[in-house]
């Protein structure tokens, strides 16, 4: 029973009196604080609120993104139509222009990477879109799932400082009219001690 009665005992309600401090009744709480608090719960609960929904938002949009660009991009085979520059010992890709053919039959050109040296009409592998432009590789599912947490995680904790900001400068705002109204009654009292004191 004596462990019982440890500090640790006493953790949890020790803890909540202090989160709950502006809501306990207490005969020197102004107005002022009980609208403070309530501001710092609204704000906390729109942080949430608002960071949740934009990063779950913005993870469904760039999977589905991702997921459309697997779908829609094709490789093709290209064909150099110069000589790629450097040597073929060298083990670095080199940028050389190719051609491809469209999905409409035109022809089109760009650049890509390729072994150093290669010769004219070597095959070459390209990624195309929809139209027929050169684009990157698609993302993998498991690169593009770990690229939408990533750019989910950053727009939800953008969107959570929004209402924490706000909140921020409400509560500035409340403390600096607490303040002047502290200078006011400290004129119209200020005189009285130094009267009785004097």
């Amino acid at each position: 029973m004596a462990a019982l009665r440890g500090p640790r005992a006493f953790a949890p309600r020790a803890l909540a009196r202090a989160l709950l401090w502006r809501w306990r009744p207490n005969p020197l709480r102004r107005r002022s604080d009980r609208f403070e608090a309530w501001i710092v719960l609204a704000m906390w609960l729109l942080a949430v609120l608002a960071g949740t929904l934009a990063g779950l938002w913005a993870t469904r949009s760039v999977e589905e993104n991702f997921a459309r660009e697997r779908v829609e991009w094709r490789p093709v085979v290209a064909l150099l139509t110069e000589r790629a520059p450097g040597t073929a010992a060298g083990s670095e890709h080199v940028w050389a222009e190719v051609r491809w053919p469209a999905p409409d039959g035109s022809v089109h050109r760009g650049q890509t990477r390729v072994g150093p040296g290669s010769d004219p009409g070597t095959p070459v592998t390209v990624w195309t879109d929809a139209r027929g432009h050169l684009v990157t590789r698609p993302a993998t599912e498991s690169q593009a799932s770990l690229r939408a947490a990533l750019i989910g995680t950053l727009v939800g904790v953008s969107a959570a400082v929004v209402p924490l900001a706000g909140g921020r400068l409400a509560q500035g705002f409340l403390v600096r009219r607490r303040l002047d109204r502290w200078d006011e009654e400290w004129e119209r009292v200020g005189p009285q001690w130094r009267w009785k004191t004097g």
